[in-house]
């Protein structure tokens, strides 16, 4: 990416932080009293928080989480180049290192989804609206689960089949490796064109060839539980995928998997493939940015002008995303099936970090806070502040302690992950699994108080609960 461009990303959030107010959302809870000067409560709640206000902070905080979303993944991809270029342990790990330090503010956009903006319906032409696929680029940057066959080998078995099937129409060893009957690579050339043409290829939704989790698995590669020798078995250990560095080395020691070697062309098409889906995944994050950057950006102006449509929508990416995609197709599913597939972040085991920030991506939009990857702080008028302005006190505090539970209850996924027991292992306990439990009732508890709060405010929303077709 050009410097011009940042320097882009930097002057406009200068204008986000003029544009942002600042203002106190209270002492542990205690909030609701408008003070007797008529310009401040208790809690130091202006009595001018307008809803319009609440908009325009929402706005910018978006802009700054899709921003540092841009910013990381640039530097994903300058550390996969030194990567590629010089495959180590040391610049494998440190390439490991980027992909999750690169989730970090992007696990916490996912609460702008459900709302009709740009990750959901931008099209092509950079407009919004449904294309002909109905979708925007939101498939193309987080798609799961991915078929891993498509992209690059994969064991046969290993006892969590589903998608990584190598029966597809792609050929074994996937778009890296699989030839024609005269011996020349089926897709001779791997750039932008060719993984973006494949892209669910076949009308599969499983057929994911770009965006996070491609990067992921070509990273870590598939999670086979070696260490535990039960690749056989649904039992998983507590290690992500074991993809060897020598994957990646095109000097003579070219590996598909440890201890198999191969040409070292196929380490060269893997590492264009790894770099190239780097690429793609800042077009699509530049894409989504630009249309939030404050005052220029077409969605953004649209959006802070939107009155109680905008506020709608953020309610409503808050209630969708905490009920339907997180409890359930991000953790119910994956919980009642036990199946690693439906892991959100299978192959590097991070899906305890994928629960804790997309959880904290609705904190966000309620307190109207968010801390950049800087540590910069951008904060202003909240939904918590309207409430409080608008008289419903009680439900403003309800609202925040059920978020504070949640983040409590993902915490600790956080932790014991952390310390050695991630998702995929906790989960084989099964639905009554109780800190997974504890995290699913958490959500649709606070999906209930943001349902008071819609019709509180007075404010049409579509329906919280229709994302996922699990019973919860």
């Amino acid at each position: 990416m050009k410097f011009s461009t940042f320097s882009k990303i930097s002057a406009a959030l200068i204008v986000a932080l003029s544009l942002t107010a600042c203002v106190e959302d209270g002492d542990d809870g205690i909030a609701g009293v408008i003070g007797a000067d008529g310009m401040a409560g208790k809690n130091g709640v202006s009595t001018f928080v307008t809803r319009t206000d609440v908009i325009k902070t929402n706005a910018n905080i978006a802009y700054a989480a899709y921003a540092d979303s841009l910013i990381s993944a640039t530097t994903l991809k300058t550390v996969l180049e030194t990567f590629v270029a010089e495959p180590t342990e040391v610049t494998f790990a440190l390439a490991k290192k980027a992909w999750l330090d690169s989730r970090e503010p992007y696990g916490q956009t996912e609460v702008y989804r459900f709302r009709q903006g740009p990750i959901d319906e931008l099209k092509a032409d950079g407009t919004l609206g449904k294309d002909d696929a109905g979708e925007g680029p939101e498939g193309l940057i987080n798609a799961w689960p991915l078929g891993e066959a498509i992209i690059d080998y994969v064991e046969a078995v290993d006892g969590l089949s589903g998608p990584e099937s190598p029966a597809n129409a792609i050929g074994m060893g996937g778009i890296i490796a699989a030839k024609k009957d005269d011996g020349t690579f089926k897709y001779a050339t791997i750039d932008a064109t060719t993984l973006s043409n494949l892209f669910e290829h076949g009308e599969d939704g499983r057929n994911v060839t770009t965006g996070y989790h491609a990067i992921e698995f070509l990273l870590w590669g598939q999670d086979l539980n070696e260490e535990a020798a039960q690749s056989d078995s649904k039992v998983h250990d507590n290690t992500p995928g074991q993809r060897p560095f020598s994957d990646f080395n095109t000097s003579g020691s070219c590996t598909s998997g440890k201890d198999v070697p191969v040409a070292d062309e196929i380490c060269t098409r893997r590492g264009q493939y790894l770099v190239t889906t780097a690429e793609l995944l800042i077009k699509e994050l530049t894409r989504v940015t630009e249309q939030w950057e404050p005052v220029s950006g077409a969605h953004y102006k649209t959006f802070v002008a939107g009155g109680d449509v905008s506020l709608a929508k953020i309610l409503e990416g808050m209630g969708r995303l905490s009920f339907g995609e997180l409890a359930g197709e991000r953790i119910n599913v994956a919980l009642i099936e036990n199946s690693q597939e439906d892991e959100h972040s299978c192959f590097s085991d991070n899906t305890h970090r994928d629960i804790f920030l997309n959880a904290k991506g609705v904190q966000n939009s309620f307190n109207a806070k968010y801390v950049r990857i800087d540590g910069e702080v951008i904060e202003g008028a909240s939904i918590y502040d309207l409430l409080v302005v608008e008289g419903h006190h009680e439900l403003a505090n309800k609202l925040r302690g059920a978020l504070e539970a949640t983040m409590s209850a993902a915490a600790v996924i956080d932790t014991k992950a952390k310390t050695g027991t991630p998702f995929d292992v906790l989960m084989q306990e099964g639905i009554a699994q109780p800190n997974i439990k504890a995290v699913i009732d958490a959500l649709v508890a606070q999906t209930d108080d943001i349902e008071a709060v819609i019709d509180a405010l007075g404010v049409t929303t579509n329906d919280l609960r229709d994302d996922t077709e699990q019973k919860i």
